[in-house]
């Protein structure tokens, strides 16, 4: 006979939409719910709303959610293929990544405790970078959420592997949320793709293998991949992975400051504009240099020139002196944040090229030559970056120079007194005619006016202002159309002028001096990519197939079919040293797998099923026509089981049951085997009757149709959802009997009141 299960009534609230997911928190009174709108909330278990993230997009539909463990991390993947890692403790996206294909199922496997080590070769400190690199100066013109260098491009807390699968059948693995640790393409290991379909994918308690529950035809299969790459290399893994995650962070860091710099040069651009841009779109080109050089040797002012310069004094020191600051804030982004991350870069880009020769730990997951070219890569773009730096000192002292010349000329024409101090000297004069002199730089031979000025319709045409283009160019994606003078004096470039064999040879880093720093960063980071594929293509190769399980047969599919039967659950058991997977394989049976990791390889099977068996008891009605909806392991030997009625009489509402299983008293119901490449497990196995286990389930009758489960062993809590999953009920479970303030009657639960049908029937008419 069928146990009552003791739970205790924590609350219920009608939600204001529906929701689709849910996920609890191993740690913290915390749940993860995802709506139909795409949206994520997180609350706490007083129904408190700790945060709400917005959908990622329109009619985007959040497919699943996965806690960090111990964290405060939420894994979350959307339809669209993008898969965020949201922080609830500091209510933030820390980083996202996009696919280019649906998102089946995402989520964190469990911390990853390697008792291996590198001998005297790792570096033991955590974060010991920190003592030789300088701190990376916050941005200040960027969104808020990307200031905080303190929070991580990668999952916090212990390591872990984050696993997305794709409703393809593609699955990718990530180290630390950010080295790429191999992918598997399960519709190359299944006989029928056409009939494909993949339920969940988990990794092994021992991370060197994978279980993947698949369609395969008409058969529910459960594939095991081993990988010796995994097994043999997971603390060189763990080593290169932190280094990946700190290079995606300095990266990213990189990213956000070029966007700071295209910003503060559009500043400049806007404070250059006004009369300045004018005076030089209404001149021919090159006569801008001609008039200014009239006016700084013989004091003669064109008409335009004179037209220009109507400003008065204090007008044009408030130009000169937004127009500093602009650039002052130029040189500061250049020379502090952007410096300070090629040198970060080439550090971490530096230890990996050290990881590289010690071939006996990092032979399949790093390959030398790559590592020291990406660290060329990156020492070419450190020289890029000083040669904008050079070229933006250069024009700040230009900008000056021509500002208090502009300054001098206007009391000069003006007939006002002019200090001593702000009379140019003569080496200012000889700079002065040559910045005039190149104020419009010559035109290539065989190019026309018209093919270098860009005319937009119905404007003037867009000039060079005064050769800002010059640094303007380095932030664009083309190459440099000025390139930056060599200096005769530099006996480096002398020796390379005269040695061609020194550019080429790869001791010494490439300064490629036609590339802008856009073509330069992206060119490192293809570089520094190509660092990372060999883990990604040697994992990938070493996946092998080595056991095939059939756990039964599969109807045809049905594009048609909203809903499957087939819902799984799965639970690494530490003490036993085994891997448990709970599969429900038609409507009323489920199997419990577990696979041991010990050195027997042996497969314990338990198929239990919710109808009556010959020889049970006489049941409640309700008890024979029962059906399961989901079901969850709560800890390593109990199941929870959502299950409801079905009647085919009209106007009857179904009756939801939680169920609690116990897998320890169904123990000596389970079947063993040695695992085979093959196994026909029906053929192998017996079906018993969940009521005839002594023991073993404990029912609890439920109020309203429940659709969604969602428990928690280590927060003893469970959640459900019903009335067309828009009602959460939550429950604290393993509570004393005298505490159970939710016990009833059976009958009591079963009885439906008149209204309760009347509005369910009035609901389906509206539908």
């Amino acid at each position: 006979m069928a146990q009552t299960s003791s739970m205790k009534l924590l609350g219920a609230r009608n939600m204001t939409c529906i929701v689709e997911r849910m996920e609890w928190n191993n740690k913290m009174d915390l749940i993860a719910y995802g709506t139909e709108k795409g949206e994520v909330v997180i609350q706490r278990l007083n129904w408190q709303k700790i945060v709400t993230f917005p959908t990622p997009g329109e009619d985007v539909r959040v497919r699943s959610l996965s806690w960090q463990m111990d964290e405060t991390l939420l894994a979350v993947g959307y339809s669209n293929g993008k898969v965020a890692l949201l922080d609830a403790e500091s209510e933030t996206i820390i980083s996202g990544l996009i696919y280019d294909d649906d998102i089946k199922k995402v989520y964190f496997s469990k911390a990853i405790n390697c008792q291996e080590t590198l001998g005297s070769y790792t570096c033991n400190a955590k974060d010991k970078h920190k003592r030789f690199l300088p701190k990376l100066q916050p941005l200040t013109n960027i969104d808020p959420c990307l200031k905080s260098l303190d929070q991580k491009s990668f999952p916090k807390g212990s390591p872990c592997f984050l696993v997305v699968i794709m409703r393809s059948g593609k699955v990718h693995l990530l180290l630390l949320g950010a080295l790429q640790a191999g992918s598997i393409d399960l519709t190359q290991h299944v006989l029928h793709p056409e009939q494909f379909d993949v339920y969940d994918v988990r990794l092994n308690g021992d991370f060197n293998a994978i279980y993947a529950l698949l369609r395969d035809g008409l058969q529910l299969k459960m594939l095991h991949f081993h990988n010796q790459v995994l097994q043999d290399c997971m603390a060189p893994m763990l080593e290169l992975a932190t280094h990946c995650a700190h290079i995606l962070e300095t990266k990213n860091y990189i990213n956000d400051t070029q966007q700071c710099l295209t910003e503060a040069w559009e500043t400049v651009q806007l404070e250059m504009d006004n009369k300045l841009t004018k005076y030089a779109n209404s001149q021919a080109y090159g006569m801008i240099s001609t008039h200014f050089l009239e006016l700084h040797v013989f004091g003669f002012a064109t008409f335009e020139v004179e037209e220009f310069l109507t400003l008065s004094e204090k007008g044009f020191k408030k130009i000169a002196n937004s127009v500093d600051l602009s650039l002052n804030n130029l040189q500061g982004l250049v020379f502090k944040q952007l410096n300070g991350a090629a040198i970060n870069m080439f550090y971490f880009l530096n230890t990996i090229a050290g990881f590289g020769r010690m071939s006996h730990f990092f032979e399949s997951l790093i390959s030398p030559e790559v590592a020291v070219e990406a660290m060329r890569s990156c020492g070419a773009f450190y020289l890029k970056v000083h040669e904008l730096q050079r070229t933006i000192d250069s024009l700040v002292n230009d900008m000056k120079l021509f500002h208090a010349w502009m300054i001098f000329t206007i009391l000069r024409l003006s007939h006002q007194e002019i200090p001593d101090e702000m009379v140019l000297s003569e080496e200012e004069n000889v700079a002065l005619a040559d910045l005039l002199c190149a104020m419009e730089p010559d035109l290539e031979e065989g190019s026309d006016d018209d093919e270098d000025i860009e005319c937009p319709s119905g404007g003037m045409p867009t000039r060079s202002k005064f050769n800002l283009e010059r640094v303007g160019q380095y932030l664009e994606n083309a190459c440099l159309t000025q390139l930056y003078p060599v200096d005769p004096n530099q006996l480096w470039e002398q020796m390379l002028a005269e040695n061609e064999c020194l550019g080429q040879c790869p001791l010494f880093v490439p300064h490629d001096k036609k590339l802008s720093l856009v073509q330069q960063r992206d060119k490192m980071f293809n570089a520094i990519d190509a660092v990372f594929h060999k883990p990604t293509e040697s994992i990938s190769a070493s996946f092998k197939l080595s056991t095939a399980v059939v756990c039964c047969q599969l109807p045809p599919m049905e594009p048609e079919e909203e809903q499957d039967f087939v819902t799984c659950s799965y639970y690494v058991h530490e003490a036993g040293r085994c891997d448990m997977l709970a599969v429900t394989i038609s409507w009323q049976e489920a199997m419990v797998l577990e696979f041991s990791r010990a050195e027997d390889c042996l497969l314990r099977c338990t198929r239990v099923q919710l109808l009556p068996g010959p020889f049970t008891p006489q049941l409640h009605e309700d008890y024979y026509n029962l059906r399961f909806v989901d079901l969850q392991f709560y800890n390593e030997s109990s199941l929870s089981m959502l299950a409801q009625s079905t009647s085919s009489t009209p106007g009857v509402r179904p009756h939801s049951y939680f169920i609690q299983f116990s897998l320890s008293a169904a123990r000596n119901q389970s079947t063993q085997h040695h695992l085979a490449p093959l196994m026909n497990l029906p053929d192998a196995t017996v079906t018993h009757s969940i009521h005839d286990i002594p023991e073993a389930a404990a029912f609890k009758g439920l109020d309203g149709v429940c659709e969604m489960l969602a428990v928690s062993g280590s927060r003893k809590v469970a959640t459900v959802l019903s009335d067309r999953k828009r009602k959460m009920t939550i429950f604290e479970m393993e509570i004393e009997d005298e505490e159970d303030d939710t016990e009833m009657s059976q009958a009591s639960f079963l009885e439906i009141s008149k209204e309760s049908i009347l509005a369910i029937n009035d609901s389906d008419k509206q539908d």
